[in-house]
């Protein structure tokens, strides 16, 4: 009836159109939309297998749905666990006492930071920022370091990864709409691929709020402490340091431990453990895999089943729930884990239908088509990642919604743009990123809690959500020279 693209064009925007200006959550908003490319495209398909029925663009759909929830609906429902119960254990304060001794006190804000880059590699940002947050005004208090610099170092930490490293559901779903279509990419090799991106973006980000931090130097969280929020060796610490300050003394490390640790917290060990099991167990089986000499022997066998994202994110959701939260009782664990389903449930759906999208996209030939008009008007093909993922995000706000749905338009693509599979994913969940503002619940959950207004939010937040990426983006752009 139509040509691909267009009817792709028009499905995008009634999805927009319902995301934002209607009561319809994304979940429906993305079926409907890939429905109406199936009908408006149809007949499409190759030959023997064409969709020429409005029956047949339903089942396009709900196949494209199943493939992907079969892929990654179980490691997104394990992975939200096993974030929760590092939430509500201290195990992410136990991170970041960690660090801060490893690192000084003086690099506090650099503390804040790492500690929310690894911390959110499980835990969703908005979380991990409310977490962290009253850590990050504990520093500011004691410092006299304004929360435009520590609450958004602490910020771009957290959203860095939330970005770039999976199990994060939203890279998680990119690496999986990929492997759809045909794209053998290895969530090993992809983690730590995101995650050494991730380093220079970092680097970039901490020396970018501290710019903006002295720009904004009076947004320091004043000194009266209400007591009966802390515990009687707290309120020691605390007076111990207010003795230093009145003779102005320089605070040492040992000073802030003692304040963190005061709190009975998991065991630094165990905390960290119960991140990087996973991690170290995917990674293990994408070694193994390279490795001739050991295909088919049982160590290898054993390797790949634990190394499989649903049975390595298995054993650290039980290593939370028998071990981080040992003192729980049982029906506060469930409840724990209750909520973390709850929080899994759209994420999921989501997820899923934006498989149902890319199944659409990829069978009607739309992505193709375009991708062939890019390659004939010479346009860079990592161009094509970047600035899809910035067009899905702009409008509706959901860092996740965009890296699904850009995936699925992107996924297509990739052979004819002939770009590197990698870069290509990585760089469109990079530019998801772009911008954080109003739209954006991370963007209130940062300027709330670091207690910005949302004008000095948007000169330091936003700006910083869009020079990162495009710092990125530049790193990105010089990589697919060498990389192919």
């Amino acid at each position: 009836m139509l040509n691909p693209v267009l009817a792709m064009a028009i499905g995008i925007v009634v999805m927009m159109v319902l995301i934002i200006f209607t009561k319809m959550h994304a979940f429906p908003s993305l079926i409907i939309s890939a429905i109406l490319i199936a009908v408006l495209a149809m007949p499409f398909g190759p030959e023997g297998a064409t969709v020429a029925s409005l029956t047949a663009c339903v089942s396009t759909v709900t196949k494209g749905f199943g493939n992907t929830m079969a892929s990654i609906g179980v490691v997104i429902g394990f992975g939200c666990i096993m974030g929760i119960f590092l939430e509500k254990s201290g195990a992410a304060k136990r991170m970041a006492l960690t660090i801060l001794k490893m690192v000084g006190v003086k690099n506090c804000d650099v503390v804040l930071g790492l500690t929310g880059f690894v911390v959110s590699i499980p835990v969703f940002c908005d979380s991990g920022f409310v977490i962290l947050s009253s850590l990050a005004k504990e520093f500011s208090r004691l410092t006299k370091k304004s929360m435009v610099w520590l609450g958004g170092i602490l910020g771009m930490g957290l959203y860095i990864t939330h970005f770039m490293v999976p199990p994060t559901p939203g890279p998680l779903a990119v690496v999986g709409t990929f492997q759809e279509n045909g794209y053998n990419l290895d969530l090993g090799m992809y983690i730590i691929f995101g995650i050494l991106i991730s380093i220079p973006l970092f680097i970039f980000s901490v020396f970018l709020f501290r710019y903006f931090g002295k720009k904004y130097p009076d947004l320091v969280v004043p000194y009266e402490i209400d007591r009966s929020k802390y515990s009687e060796s707290q309120l020691k610490v605390l007076d111990r340091i207010q003795e230093k300050q009145s003779r102005n003394e320089d605070l040492a490390t040992e000073d802030f431990a003692d304040l963190l640790a005061a709190e009975k917290l998991p065991s630094a060990f165990l905390s960290f453990a119960t991140l990087l099991v996973p991690i170290v167990l995917i990674f293990a089986n994408t070694l193994v895999g390279q490795i001739g000499a050991l295909q088919g022997t049982a160590f290898a066998e054993c390797v790949k089943f634990l190394g499989q994202p649903v049975m390595a994110l298995f054993i650290s959701l039980c290593m939370g729930a028998f071990l981080l939260c040992a003192e729980y009782d049982r029906k506060t664990c469930v409840d724990l884990m209750q909520e973390a389903c709850r929080d899994a449930g759209p994420i999921v759906f989501i997820t899923a239908a934006g498989g149902a999208l890319g199944a659409v996209i990829n069978a009607t030939g739309a992505a193709k088509m375009m991708a062939d008009a890019i390659v004939a008007a010479g346009v860079p093909g990592i161009l094509v990642p970047i600035i899809i993922g910035v067009i899905m995000r702009f409008p509706q706000g959901s860092g996740t919604t965009a890296m699904i749905t850009g995936s699925a338009i992107i996924a297509p693509m990739i052979s004819t743009l002939n770009i590197n599979p990698y870069l290509a994913a990585l760089s469109l969940c990079l530019t998801t990123m772009c911008p954080s503002y109003l739209n954006d619940s991370y963007f209130h959950v940062v300027t709330n809690f670091s207690g910005m207004d949302i004008k000095t939010s948007l000169k330091t937040w936003t700006i910083g959500s869009i020079l990162v990426p495009a710092f990125g983006s530049a790193i990105f752009c010089i990589l697919s020279i060498f990389i192919h």
